[in-house]
């Protein structure tokens, strides 16, 4: 056939998986390697037989590094005769090669050793039990050096600039990601990047970048490896197959940053929800567990598979929180009436996560709400009563609604299940538009709540652009800001800066409303 041929043995010499191929192409999935660990080596080692006189590829020493292989040993084979039969050649061993992994100090570190050209009677005489043993100390004196607290998922992030993604903006997302990934409570190793005009079908990057993030998985101990881009469910299954660990998008984390965040009722049911219409189509099953009802007594009946009853589990209870939601939604309806038949204008807080919103509010009203410099800290909405003084020093009221932030392309399902919430911001008199003018993409994330503003139905006819953290910002950054939006205020809201100037443009949105 003149192809290689790849034996896999365990550490008692059997003999455990055969291939016809090279061994990237016979490669063990992660999820079925018996032994598995950033401290110690898989126990398994590959004896492969390549048709070439040449040294293993990387491909090869790639597939050594996935498997954590004990060591590959290649033999190079040499024709010198035909079979009895006169079809194909006989090959005999000329030469043989031994590679290894080697303990890694820094990502830069080789991830191999391989031997010189090595005679057949050398080789024999090596003890592979006691260069394992040895290689396996390494391993753990390293793993116990970098060994971090466990309680934080070790994260690798990959991000995928397409052509469409100018090198600004692809970068202010991979550090909003980063942020996110540390509000939901990761700790991000090192971020991976990729150029490519569209993304790959089958895993979003290309091959190679794949065995690039495999082998940085390995090397790093990563547990969790997060895209800036959202992945399709056949991606996400795929990555996960090659990489060994769990696989999630920037979509998810947002939404387990929303499921910690959720204080209130409402707020919980929101984001249970969110999570269910994110998750229904991403439901699989593996081996067994998810198969079809047997044959024989006791075990007849519909053949409906595991997977599609946790699939008509899920859909009976997104009905359900539908319905709920829907009554949310019509008892905050009530309540705006309520307050709209007092005759008190509401005003709503709008503007990017992590703006100042909940600073601002708690800083006009002396309210209470949670404030902290993480992104999506509040979900649910406060509304509290502001009284200012017009020019005629008479008292006028008015209500403030602190809303949930916003971020550049909010994931659909969220959108849909916080309808119910977003919906204070289109019935409100007007708007306060907060934005972060010590953000390095401001106008970014100004333009960004801008659009999904235009996406709702109804929109309030006044608005108010007010820039936070004045006492961040250099002053030719102010400057470029003032000339051009010389109508907004410029505030602090966390050192009560230019705060009387917000109450007067304030008063005067109240008498034209």
């Amino acid at each position: 056939m003149r192809q290689p041929v790849c034996v896999y043995l365990n550490r008692r010499g059997k003999v455990i998986r055969v291939g016809v191929g090279s061994p990237r192409q016979t490669q063990i999935p992660a999820l079925e390697l018996p032994r598995y660990g950033a401290e110690r080596l898989s126990g398994i080692r590959c004896l492969a037989a390549m048709p070439k006189d040449e040294p293993p590829k990387e491909s090869s020493l790639t597939a050594m590094v996935l498997q954590r292989l004990d060591a590959l040993v290649t033999f190079t084979l040499s024709g010198t005769g035909t079979t009895s039969r006169g079809r194909g050649s006989v090959g005999y061993i000329k030469d043989s090669y031994i590679a290894h992994l080697l303990p890694q100090t820094a990502p830069t570190d080789d991830y191999w050793l391989v031997s010189e050209a090595t005679p057949l009677e050398e080789l024999v005489q090596q003890d592979f039990l006691d260069l394992v043993e040895s290689l396996e100390e390494e391993f753990q004196r390293e793993f116990t050096a970098k060994k971090v607290d466990q309680s934080h998922d070790q994260v690798i992030l990959v991000g995928l600039q397409t052509d469409e993604l100018k090198d600004q903006r692809f970068q202010d997302g991979l550090i909003e990601l980063e942020r996110l990934v540390d509000t939901a409570g990761g700790e991000v190793l090192l971020t991976i990047e990729q150029k490519r005009s569209k993304p790959h079908p089958q895993t979003l990057v290309g091959e190679g970048k794949v065995d690039e993030i495999a082998l940085q998985i390995q090397t790093l101990g990563a547990s969790l490896v997060v895209f800036n881009q959202d992945l399709s469910p056949a991606q996400g299954r795929n990555l996960e197959r090659q990489f060994g660990i769990k696989v999630c998008d920037r979509t998810e984390v947002i939404l387990d940053i929303f499921a910690q965040r959720a204080q209130s009722s409402a707020g919980k049911l929101q984001v249970e929800l969110a999570q269910l219409e994110y998750m229904l189509p991403r439901l699989t099953g593996r081996g067994k567990a998810m198969s079809r009802l047997g044959g024989g007594i006791g075990t007849r009946g519909p053949g409906e598979t595991k997977l599609e009853t946790e699939r008509r589990t899920i859909q009976s209870r997104l009905s359900r929180l539908q319905k709920e939601v829907n009554q949310l939604q019509a008892h905050r309806s009530r309540m705006r009436n309520q307050r709209q038949r007092q005759d008190v204008p509401t005003f709503s807080i709008v503007g990017y996560t992590n703006a100042g919103k909940s600073t601002l509010i708690n800083a006009l009203t002396n309210a209470e709400v949670y404030a902290a410099d993480q992104l999506f800290a509040t979900l649910d909405p406060t509304t509290r009563r502001l009284t200012l003084t017009d020019d005629n020093h008479q008292a006028q009221t008015l209500l403030l609604t602190d809303t949930v932030g916003f971020i550049h392309e909010l994931p659909p399902a969220l959108v849909d299940a916080f309808r119910a919430t977003l919906e204070e911001v289109t019935e409100a008199d007007a708007l306060i538009h907060v934005v972060d003018l010590s953000h390095p993409a401001w106008e970014h994330q100004l333009q960004s709540v801008d659009k999904i503003l235009a996406e709702m139905p109804i929109m309030p006819a006044q608005a108010l652009l007010v820039f936070n953290k004045l006492d961040q910002v250099p002053s030719d950054s102010l400057k470029a800001a003032k000339q051009q939006y010389p109508e907004a205020i410029y505030i602090s809201a966390g050192d009560r800066l230019g705060f009387e100037t917000l109450r007067q443009r304030l008063a005067q949105m109240l008498q034209h409303l």
